[in-house]
């Protein structure tokens, strides 16, 4: 198994069929299957080389598995926190224990850059992802929000991990 950044040689195309396979997975009756089986091609390439966003991609024997993006908060009101964007596998890696190394290789990047308080969002129907979250030590902060996905309303919840 190898986690790493990513450089100017990885596909971008590659690592969004990660996330375009993961979601059409992960959210299937959570988001309306209209938006899933309509997620074009290459939909999150331009994403992957944001100036400051950036991205880790896991390899299981040279195969592209697994991708999280992570960076400082993009919301000012949780300024001076880190934030892991996405962390998204190919459907057939879910469950062996690859998630939640690329989840703390993302939180040791991020106290790397300074931050001893990390969150994500996670959408409020994801009970495996809520599930695995708590898990590795994420906790629901009582922070949400709304949101609209393929016409549907959606609530995310914020979870919080703290480093000591």
């Amino acid at each position: 198994m190898e986690i790493r950044k990513i450089n100017q040689s990885d596909s971008r195309e590659e690592i969004s069929n990660i996330y375009e396979q993961s979601w059409r997975h992960a959210y299937k009756g959570i988001i309306p299957q209209e938006f899933l089986d309509s997620i074009p091609k290459g939909r999150w390439c331009r994403a992957f080389d944001n100036p400051k966003c950036h991205t880790l991609i896991m390899f299981d024997n040279g195969k592209m598995i697994g991708s999280s993006s992570y960076c400082a908060s993009r919301f000012e009101k949780f300024e001076g926190m880190g934030e892991i964007i996405s962390i998204y596998f190919l459907p057939e890696y879910c469950g062996n224990g690859y998630g939640k190394q690329l989840l703390m290789r993302a939180v040791e990047e991020l106290k790397a850059m300074g931050f001893n308080d990390i969150f994500l969002w996670v959408l409020e129907e994801n009970h495996n992802a809520r599930r695995f979250y708590e898990k590795c030590d994420f906790s629901y902060s009582g922070e949400s929000y709304k949101d609209n996905i393929g016409g549907k309303d959606l609530v995310d919840l914020q979870y919080v991990y703290h480093i000591e």
